[in-house]
């Protein structure tokens, strides 16, 4: 790759690198081939796709069969870590073999080619929120195939599920500066350029800087999208965001294993005090109506609440938020998880690694750790609506729309009772069940359900029902009630006292929209 783009540079704004190998031409020879999502998609077939993400190859291979065409041969270079014939590179990259050879993206071995990084076919419809069709280029995916091997520190992941579980809770609504704060190979960055006029992405990572770099060009969006180094929010003090997002280095390890630390996924703060950072400073770069959406992993330490803990790095921003614990391990789940992730199983440290941490987290208290989402949102309220809340339930990606409606949700529910009973509802994308004994006369259970977004439900009893059944954005809800209070009988003002209370948290939580 090109020397490091930041050396000499008096700030922490990039310099861009230089390329042998011209991006526009690589991504002509790319599309020439046939290289993107949907062909490569229908060359290799679900289950060799599967496999692939699973980390094995060979289902991958056996499609490919004996072929030599340029599609396989980038596949095989780029994708599956082979090597390849020179000539055959030569036409698969026509006039690029040498210039990638003097930007380092290639390599000889043996009189064959290899390539030094991962170049892949990458994209998203319409429906995630925002469609990208393109490439993203990072590290080779460690571990291929059941190789041990080690992880740089300074590797640079490719689109993970991680990344694209943050891509698909974003809130995509048009914004004028967006913040990608992390960027690694720069995959937010290139959803942001779908609905931000300008992008700023960070990274404390002058490789993942350089990768980022040739992905924007590939996806000819390096004119929007600015690339700063440092940590954290010092690249951009100055600066204030619509919309930041960030897949942070969440990864709680124990500091001093040198080796060991990989720059993408872990800091050199104590516990989850990077996150924290990361939410506590985003009341100040937000302007007013900005989003802040991040994953994140917090600590459950002993003899404190874990949503006390939260409240204690959101309630000082002054912005509402919505906080979903979407998973809880355990110590020996966590530590496991991340030492396979680093490649260590199997290797003489995994025994002594494993003990260090242990040692780790008894000594801070942490007796499980939350995976989860953050959302924040800069609404100017005196008040703000902070819900923090376990959610392990299934949920019908992208969320991102979700999220925006109860950022609606929350505005509309702080209005008066006499303005909620003289708004006219809309129930959305909500079905009913019933639950009850064989042949019964009578459900035992009504319950009404979210079709999309977070799959909230909520039981309901005949009147609560019948009500937000009615709720088709034509009669007020006063009205609605009142005519649902003669049907069974019941007092029709006692009945609005009752209901009004009980249809708030469904505004908040999108099942009623104005």
């Amino acid at each position: 790759m090109p020397a490091d783009p930041s050396s000499g540079a008096p700030s922490s704004h990039v310099a861009p690198p230089s390329y042998a190998a011209d991006p526009r031409r690589f991504a002509d020879a790319l599309r020439t081939a046939d290289f993107t999502v949907d062909r490569v998609g229908e060359r290799l077939g679900e289950r060799a796709g599967a496999a692939l993400g699973r980390n094995t190859t060979l289902a991958a291979l056996r499609a490919l069969g004996g072929d030599d065409d340029s599609q396989a041969t980038l596949l095989r270079l780029f994708v599956l870590q082979r090597t390849v014939d020179p000539e055959a590179a030569e036409r698969a990259l026509p006039g690029l073999v040498a210039p990638l050879l003097a930007d380092g993206m290639l390599t000889e071995v043996a009189g064959r080619l290899e390539a030094t990084v991962d170049v892949r076919p990458y994209g998203a419809d319409e429906a995630s929120g925002a469609a990208v069709d393109g490439w993203i280029v990072a590290d080779h995916v460690p571990g291929l195939d059941g190789r041990v091997t080690r992880t740089r520190p300074d590797f640079v992941l490719s689109a993970s599920p991680a990344s694209v579980t943050l891509t698909q809770m974003t809130v995509r609504r048009p914004v004028g500066r967006a913040l990608d704060l992390g960027t690694g190979c720069g995959v937010q960055s290139l959803h942001l350029a779908t609905h931000a006029d300008r992008v700023v992405a960070t990274d404390l990572n002058p490789r993942a800087l350089r990768l980022a770099d040739l992905t924007l060009r590939l996806n000819e969006v390096e004119d929007r999208v600015d690339l700063r180094l440092g940590s954290l929010y010092e690249p951009v003090a100055d600066d204030r965001f619509d919309l930041i997002v960030s897949n942070p280095p969440y990864v709680m390890s124990p500091p001093g294993a040198e080796g060991v630390r990989l720059a993408y996924r872990e800091g050199d703060f104590l516990a989850d005090e990077l996150v924290a950072r990361v939410v506590r400073g985003a009341g100040d770069m937000l302007t007013e109506g900005g989003t802040l959406q991040v994953l994140a992993n917090w600590a459950h330490i002993a003899g404190q609440d874990w949503i006390e803990r939260l409240h204690g790095w959101i309630d000082p921003t002054g912005c509402d938020a919505l906080v979903l614990q979407r998973e809880v391990l355990d110590p020996y789940e966590y530590i496991e998880l991340w030492l396979n992730d680093a490649g260590l199983v199997g290797s003489p440290e995994y025994a002594g690694r494993y003990a260090q941490w242990l040692e780790y987290f008894d000594g801070l208290g942490i007796e499980a750790v939350g995976l989860g989402w953050v959302s924040l949102h800069r609404a100017g309220h005196d008040r703000p609506h902070v819900q923090i809340e376990d959610w392990p339930h299934s949920v019908v990606q992208p969320v991102g729309a979700a999220f925006a409606a109860q950022q609606r949700g929350v505005a509309f529910a702080r209005r008066s009772d006499e303005e909620l009973l003289a708004t006219s509802w809309r129930l959305v994308g909500t079905v009913q069940e019933t639950y009850g004994v064989p042949g019964a006369a009578d459900p035992e259970h009504i319950v009404l359900r979210q079709q999309a977004g977070l799959g909230r439900a909520v039981e309901a009893d005949t009147a609560l029902a019948g009500v937000l059944g009615a709720c088709d954005g034509e009669l007020p809800l006063g009205v609605i009630i009142t005519a649902v209070a003669q049907l069974l009988e019941a007092d029709a003002e006692a009945l609005r006292a009752e209901l009004v209370g009980r249809i708030r948290p469904l505004v908040v939580d999108g099942f009623l929209v104005a």
